[in-house]
């Protein structure tokens, strides 16, 4: 039997946003037996968060499909055959509607994303005119649009956006395998515009795509080591879509992902990580493990950008197995 002392790498409650984690350190919190690393985890999600409480995001495609990016995971890049249709820009009322939907359904936050390696102007006066009327419904914005510059990400920040998501989708030495339409200093530039311009960022990554233990704390350490590191940071498990270089990709644990959720809350203890992408394919068993390990967000509804996401009723119903609730308010 194993009595050696557990020596964690950062002392809990110590945690600042210019703390710098190396790509050794973090592998080695994955490393760690999965009850120490899940208590660690719960410890850190404890003292910066209601443990009961998650916060609800919708997530609606403004414009999809035909995107010239050739991302391997992308059912809407240009370069695969996945069977995505293409669909030009929705009218403003379209996402108000919808907007106005999600929040009846109880989301906080509305996420609008479209299929494109960045935007025109004229996509950028529709998109401002969207941003400026979800936040007219009191509803929190954000908005991915690919990479952008400094008069867009000021635009943005005019109309009021509250965040942009970029993920950073892995680890730099991996990114090549992934995506060689642009380089990860290109999302690593859009990111540094964001914050600059004021608004919090939404960043994060996939996981399941192929890389390696070392490349996924790689991943981990990129987004911890940003000063200051992500308000919001989405974790998704490879949706394995047909038509699509990735469709073959094998499997990852579950019990992996699950160590992914943990390792991102002990890294960025004031983070909201959110469980995204490959919810529908996990189990109710393996949501509430995500959710002990320091998962406080998801995505809420029955459709992401293209891919399906439980419905609300099975998310209400899971909620309430656990004795959660959104993060909007405790429920009488």
């Amino acid at each position: 039997m194993n009595t050696q002392t557990i020596e964690f790498a950062r002392p809990i409650n110590q945690v600042t946003t210019t703390q710098r984690w190396n790509v050794p350190d973090v592998e080695a919190l994955f490393k760690l037996p999965f009850a120490d690393l899940l208590y660690r985890a719960q410890q850190t999600h404890r003292a910066h968060f209601d443990p009961n409480a998650v916060q609800l995001s919708t997530l609606l495609s403004i414009k999809t499909g035909g995107c010239t990016e050739d991302c391997g995971y992308c059912p809407q890049s240009a370069f695969h055959s996945a069977g995505v249709e293409n669909r030009e820009m929705l009218a403003v009322s379209a996402v108000v509607k919808a907007a106005c939907a999600a929040q009846q359904k109880g989301a906080g936050r509305f996420c609008m994303g479209a299929a494109w390696r960045e935007p025109t102007d004229e996509d950028m006066e529709s998109v401002v005119k969207m941003v400026k009327a979800v936040r007219e419904l009191g509803m929190e914005t954000c908005a991915t649009l690919g990479m952008l510059n400094d008069e867009q990400t000021e635009q943005l920040r005019a109309a009021g956006l509250d965040y942009y998501n970029h993920n950073l989708d892995t680890a730099p030495e991996f990114y090549g395998n992934i995506i060689s339409t642009r380089d990860y200093q290109d999302r690593l530039d859009t990111l540094e515009r964001v914050r600059k311009a004021g608004m919090s960022i939404c960043s994060g990554g996939i996981v399941g795509m192929g890389e390696s233990l070392t490349q996924r704390a790689g991943l981990i350490a990129q987004l911890a080591n940003m000063n200051p590191y992500p308000e919001s940071v989405p974790i998704n498990n490879l949706v394995r879509v047909e038509g699509t270089p990735l469709a073959q990709t094998a499997e990852l644990d579950p019990l992996d992902f699950v160590r992914t959720i943990a390792v991102a809350r002990i890294t960025m203890p004031t983070a909201h990580v959110r469980l995204s992408a490959g919810r529908q394919q996990m189990s109710d068993a393996v949501q509430a493990l995500c959710f002990l390990a320091g998962a406080n967000s998801i995505f809420y509804g029955e459709q992401l950008l293209t891919t399906g996401n439980p419905d609300v009723g099975a998310d209400r119903a899971l909620l309430d197995k656990l004795g959660m609730y959104p993060s909007t308010g405790k429920p009488e």
